[in-house]
């Protein structure tokens, strides 16, 4: 089956003010108030094909990734949330992020903190939710999604969970929100050489231990591999003269691609929608094996 086969099908969850169509922001007509940061933004969500799978390996469709797109206004502030996630989250997130943060207002000085505190506890949730109804047995496949929050097109506040990720453009160059601040190259070093004294100080321990030990250690790097999965990052970023645009983005495509590569890919699209089908056909071009979601958000 070839690519021209391939179906592309979009699906938004609609719970108020969002917008829908192609993808692209639509143009308000009448005057912009100065307030209000041009930001536009495309998205594309590509099912996955039987072709795209092994024998045995494909779900339904009620397996597809979801794109979310709202944008509100509390007072003079304009707020746009942005989210992509996998069935297993669904519409928990947008939900609690409606009920807890836009239904109730917050301060506009209370904004940020709101914002940021409002983000963690939804995806605490979706994942304390998701681990009490799922068996044992499918603790490996982990939950997936990634939020923007765009406040007056001034500040980001971002989270994201699983190998959903969301990437920065600034100045050409690819930026991952870790959720922690950038350290000095002398820390950085310091921690790298205490980190290997560490290393190596287990590794004569364990060479000590029998086979007993060595089971536990496996079966604890397995835990650890589990946790890393399903982890939980929740970080803020300013929107600066230097930023060019956000790729949120799923496995289906960061399985196939670097972060840099991807911005590379993109960088000379001014129209994100195209950006976003540009992310897209390249996941496929490579060949992935996951479902294919990405949602451009560019400032301009």
């Amino acid at each position: 089956m070839g690519l021209k086969d391939l179906h592309l099908r979009f699906k938004a969850f609609r719970l108020r003010r969002f917008v829908f169509g192609d993808g692209r922001r639509k143009k308000r007509e009448g005057s912009k108030p100065s307030w209000m940061t041009p930001i536009s933004h495309g998205y594309q969500v590509v099912e996955a094909q039987p072709f795209m799978f092994g024998s045995g390996e494909f779900d339904s469709v009620d397996s597809v990734d979801s794109v979310v797109v709202q944008r509100e206004q509390i007072g003079k502030l304009e707020l746009w949330f942005f989210e992509v996630s996998d069935s297993m989250i669904g519409d928990f997130i947008t939900k609690h992020v409606q009920s807890h943060f836009f239904d109730r207002k917050p301060k506009e000085s209370q904004i940020w903190i709101k914002g940021k505190e409002t983000m963690r506890k939804a995806y605490l949730g979706a994942r304390a939710k998701i681990r009490e109804t799922r068996k044992p047995d499918e603790e490996l496949k982990a939950a997936g999604s990634v939020s923007v929050m765009v406040i007056n097109g001034e500040k980001l506040v971002i989270a994201n969970m699983g190998e959903f990720k969301a990437v920065l453009c600034k100045d050409g160059v690819a930026y991952q929100i870790n959720g922690k601040r950038q350290q000095s190259s002398k820390r950085r070093w310091h921690r790298r050489l205490f980190s290997v004294r560490i290393l190596a100080l287990a590794r004569n321990a364990s060479s000590k231990t029998g086979s007993t030990q060595s089971k536990r250690n496996a079966s604890s790097k397995t835990g650890s591999t589990q946790s890393k999965s399903s982890e939980l990052v929740v970080g803020a970023e300013r929107v600066d003269s230097d930023t060019e645009f956000v790729i949120l983005g799923s496995i289906g495509i960061w399985e196939t691609m670097k972060h840099q590569e991807a911005v590379n890919l993109i960088r000379h699209l001014e129209d994100p929608q195209e950006a976003a089908e540009c992310l897209a056909k390249e996941a496929i071009n490579r060949m992935s094996k996951s479902n294919i979601s990405c949602l451009v958000i560019r400032f301009d």
